[in-house]
């Protein structure tokens, strides 16, 4: 029996398609950009509050114009890629939208990277050029460039001739330091001052909202980067979607204090809020809770975006009962596991009551799941949701099989929002979607008889102690319910007799100082004493990537190191 068009499951098996009542928007990013810009007109589009910018809708659409026009000027044109490496900027943002009016592929790269991962994201995609921050947070970018591309000082602006990198040509970078070799952001948008948009709308003819648009790359937490191709139909529908879930509308303001280079701040964020007409609210170039507090209050952010880690550290500052939140109605808590404490306490202490639990990952644009405004509250906090429309999501056994609702399994997801592909890697495309166009998400996943989804956990973090199978996702949400957790991770590390054991690092709250025993004490009778830590260490913070996923890999390596493991049994 195949599965019916609301979320629900159907035939007792765990399968669920999204409803087809809405029509998917078949229009490109330009294309809905220009839609709302005449439709809101003066309205204030956005703020960026570190920067001290604003913007009407007409005026950004205007400013859009003038940077496409000043980037066709250098010559870049429909399929080109260009590389944008700057945290969270007015200047990112227009890069986003400039470049899709030219139907170039953007290239986010994470403000992280390093030299040898910048070096690894330029060389993989070939970009023409790249758009870069100065610094960022110690960090001097135009030198750490320079490593990859020695001969960039030298160079006259856009003559660039890399023997490592022969596709760059152009390096622009933001900020009024002017920097040998490179052209200043403000230098393109001169080149583009009185751009004939007729000419830019000849051009929006040509894309098709299957085009390819903006390469993201994976969080790398094992391996090499993978960049996910990503389509305008995949983000602007994911964006649509996924604001329509939070009942955005053009009277919002949206809070975003994740990061631009991510799904999380550039589809669900900026480009959702282009969907409804929404404010931008960009607090800081990265996250910082008192700027993501007092931006909250100065400005009457209705929405707000964020990683549980960064309401953890909004709700645990010293000064958070000093900010006026109450104009806070709904938002999002995604980008990992949410705990659910810390869901209960977003919802009345942050005035939140109508936040959404969204579940996806980069290679579905990303939202598969999601919950609604009005989820029942005990639906909320133990689930991701129900599916997004115009998508299908099966939960299978490892032989591939549909297994009956309410089992775990392997989530498969299918839709207008599966990428088109792993830039330049047939290989790993293939072996992530299979023939059917289904999307083996990695994640460990049930569905209950509503169609509510719970992941699980992730297919490679399960735990194998002497024959159990044992979930770390169920160990964190337990020990959540610890008065002194403020964070916790489950993982398990080798054992000569067992094959593993279970292992929990805890952050906890300012304040509290619990021990090791108090800890195992705290689990006794409360759970399968096969589930119960056999090591805990409390640290001041967890790895994590910027978007917020716990790095187990790193914490599993510190724990074979502290224990002196050989290599052997950490195969």
């Amino acid at each position: 029996m195949q599965p019916d068009d609301t979320g629900f499951p159907a035939g007792g098996l765990s399968e669920v398609r999204g409803a087809l009542d809405e029509p998917l928007i078949e229009a490109t990013i330009p294309a809905l950009l220009a839609r709302t810009a005449a439709r809101m007109g003066d309205a204030p589009a956005l703020v960026f509050a570190a920067q001290g910018i604003r913007r009407t809708w007409r005026a950004f659409a205007e400013e859009v114009d003038r940077l496409a026009a000043g980037l066709a000027a250098l010559g870049l044109a429909k399929g080109d890629r260009v590389g944008i490496w700057s945290p969270n900027r007015y200047e990112w943002l227009l890069t986003q939208f400039a470049t899709a009016r030219l139907g170039v592929i953007l290239v986010t790269i994470n403000p992280a990277y390093r030299v040898s991962e910048l070096d690894y994201a330029l060389r993989l995609t070939g970009c023409a050029a790249l758009v870069l921050s100065p610094r960022f947070k110690g960090s001097d970018y135009v030198a750490m460039l320079a490593e990859v591309v020695p001969e960039l000082p030298a160079s006259a602006p856009g003559a660039l001739a890399s023997a490592r990198l022969p596709a760059l040509k152009h390096v622009i970078v933001m900020g009024e330091e002017r920097h040998p070799g490179t052209w200043a952001f403000d230098e393109i948008l001169a080149r583009g001052e009185g751009a004939d948009a007729t000419a830019l709308d000849r051009i929006g003819a040509t894309l098709r909202p299957e085009d390819p648009i903006n390469i993201q790359f994976t969080s790398g937490t094992t391996g090499l980067p993978k960049g996910a191709t990503l389509t305008h139909r995949n983000i602007v529908n994911n964006a649509h979607f996924v604001t329509g879930r939070l009942k955005l509308t053009g009277a919002d303001g949206l809070c975003i204090p994740v990061p631009f280079y991510h799904c999380f701040g550039m589809v669900m964020g900026t480009l959702g809020c282009v969907t409804k007409g929404a404010r931008m609210i960009v607090p800081a170039e990265a996250f910082d809770p008192v700027s993501v507090l007092s931006t909250v209050e100065a400005e009457g952010a209705t929405a707000l975006y964020g990683v549980p880690t960064m309401f953890v550290a909004m709700l645990e500052h010293p000064d958070f009962a000093r900010y006026d939140l109450s104009t806070l109605r709904t938002g999002i808590m995604a980008g990992a596991p949410c705990p659910i404490e810390v869901m209960k306490r977003v919802q009345t202490l942050m005035h939140m009551r109508e936040v959404t639990i969204a579940y996806g990952m980069t290679e579905t644009s990303p939202v598969s799941f999601q919950s609604a405004t009005d989820t029942p509250l005990e639906k909320r906090v133990a689930s991701v949701g129900r599916i997004h429309p115009h998508v299908e999501v099966r939960i299978v056994d490892e032989a591939g099989r549909t297994v009956p609702v309410g089992e775990q399994g392997e989530l498969l997801t299918r839709g207008y929002s599966v990428m088109k592909g792993y830039w330049d890697d047939a290989v790993q495309t293939a072996n992530a979607i299979d023939a059917e166009g289904w999307m083996h998400t990695g994640d460990l996943a049930r569905i209950d008889a509503e169609g509510y989804c719970n992941i699980t956990g992730r297919v490679k973090d399960m735990i194998c102690r002497g024959g159990e199978n044992i979930y770390p996702r169920e160990i964190e949400e337990f020990l959540y319910t610890h008065p002194d957790v403020s964070q916790v991770q489950v993982f398990g590390i080798p054992d000569d007799r067992l094959g593993e054991i279970v292992c929990a690092w805890i952050v906890p709250k300012p304040g509290a100082a619990p021990s090791e025993a108090a800890m195992r004490d705290f689990c006794k009778g409360r759970i399968a004493h096969f589930k119960i830590p056999a090591l805990v260490r409390f640290r001041d913070s967890l790895p994590m990537t910027v978007t917020g996923k716990p790095q187990k890999y790193l914490m599993r390596d510190a724990m074979i190191a502290e224990l002196g493991l050989s290599v052997a049994q950490t195969a």
